[in-house]
């Protein structure tokens, strides 16, 4: 049990976790069982986001904690947004190193098979099968910085506003914290004049394929940081079909499968 929990949390993760994470609830009237550590629900709650099986499919006997403690806990973890949290703190430790790289942005989305539930929609790619969308904004070193999902039958080009809007801000070698980039890749599905004129107004300069005049795969020498961390999170089997109805634990669970992309680039 040692040996995967700390294969699925290492101690350098751990120790950044025991940051964001809130403090354990006491018991006035005491009794009541001992209280499972957070590290070994954790270590769960990863492993049920990487191979995706169900919570009650969990082997108890590897990590300890039940497949429903680990669902409560998670759930109260979602609703502290302890994975946000989690998410702008692997963010801002190589920041301060003067990464990520801040030259030039990706943006990019997947779709998905989904139960008739809050942000679904029509696929028009799959014959108009509920489905979902996962939208995605990475930088140059492949760091996913926004991360969101929406109804499979939005337009890329109604996500890039928001999304781009919805870049935190992440700390840097010096000044003050960062969160616009200084170009923007993107695919013929966002060549609209007004975003352009958006992001221009922003500061951010665009390199978006026009329609009927360049092909898409130029861009890809500079979007396949996104592609790549796009075929990552779909490695998730958890991702791969979604499941979960509620929205805020399905968002939740993208951004516990975007931890070990950021770990593996921090410890790279």
């Amino acid at each position: 049990m040692v040996r995967i929990v700390e294969r699925l949390v290492p101690d350098e993760l751990w120790e950044l976790f025991q940051r964001v994470v809130p403090e354990t609830p006491s018991r006035p009237q005491g009794g009541g069982r001992r209280r499972h550590g957070d590290r070994e629900v954790l270590a769960a709650i990863v492993f049920v986001v990487t191979s995706g099986c169900g919570w009650q499919q969990l082997p108890s006997a590897s990590f300890g904690p039940s497949g429903a403690t680990a669902h409560r806990r998670f759930s109260e973890w979602s609703k502290a947004k302890v994975w946000a949290k989690l998410h702008l703190l692997l963010l801002d430790e190589p920041g301060a190193q003067g990464e990520p790289d801040w030259s030039r942005c990706a943006i990019d989305s997947v779709h998905m098979r989904a139960l008739k539930e809050v942000l679904t929609g029509p696929n028009p790619g799959d014959r108009g099968k509920c489905g979902s969308k996962i939208h995605l904004i990475t930088k140059r070193s492949i760091l996913p910085v926004s991360v969101g999902i929406s109804g499979a039958n939005l337009r890329d080009s109604q996500a890039v506003l928001p999304f781009t809007k919805g870049i935190p801000p992440i700390r840097s070698r010096c000044g003050c914290r960062r969160r616009e980039p200084g170009e923007a890749h993107a695919a013929k599905g966002c060549d609209y004049a007004h975003l352009r004129r958006w992001l221009r107004d922003g500061g951010i300069a665009h390199r978006v394929a026009r329609k009927g005049v360049e092909s898409s795969q130029r861009l890809g020498r500079h979007r396949w940081t996104v592609e790549r961390t796009m075929a990552w999170l779909v490695g998730c089997r958890l991702l791969h079909r979604r499941y979960e109805r509620r929205a805020e634990h399905f968002l939740a669970f993208t951004c516990i499968a975007c931890t070990p992309i950021c770990w593996r680039r921090l410890t790279k």
